[in-house]
């Protein structure tokens, strides 16, 4: 692992897009790089943007388990996915002129979720339906989040 790759994943908020004195809304969305976790992305960036609200991209990132070469590679795809998603989020931000905090965390992204939904005082959090059919029995990210928050979830397909 190069220097860069093994500081590339300290948790870490940036801000894009406009200044906005006193925000409204507060909306919170999680990504993940797939394909419906970028169109939940899409749909809160238009919510924030119509509400004149500011909005949280939270990129979580699970630890990588198993052997170092699988967690080395793993942990490069994700700084890859990472950096492709910042660029995305930041381009959107400047475009759409919504005010955005992109945060990059590691954990279970139920928990942190919860924890970044809660602690940025969100009105609204917005995600993507799972695509692995094993959630119908354990339980899906938006799933958990709809039985353990206190605040409306959206699930988009």
């Amino acid at each position: 692992m190069n220097e860069n790759a093994a500081g590339a994943f300290e948790s870490t908020v940036e801000r894009f897009g406009p200044p906005r004195p006193h925000p409204g809304r507060a909306i919170l969305a999680g990504v993940d790089g797939s394909d419906t976790a970028m169109r939940a992305a899409a749909f809160a960036f238009g919510m924030a943007r119509r509400e004149g609200g500011r909005l949280i991209v939270a990129f979580v990132c699970r630890p990588a388990l198993g052997p170092a070469v699988a967690a080395t590679m793993e942990h490069d795809t994700a700084v890859q996915l990472y950096e492709e998603i910042r660029e995305q989020i930041r381009e959107a931000a400047e475009e759409l002129e919504v005010p955005v905090s992109f945060l990059k965390t590691y954990g279970d992204p139920n928990t942190v979720l919860r924890d970044t939904a809660d602690r940025g005082k969100v009105d609204t959090v917005v995600v993507g339906a799972s695509q692995q059919a094993g959630h119908r029995f354990a339980g899906s990210v938006a799933t958990k989040l709809i039985r353990t928050g206190h605040w409306p979830v959206l699930v988009v397909p």
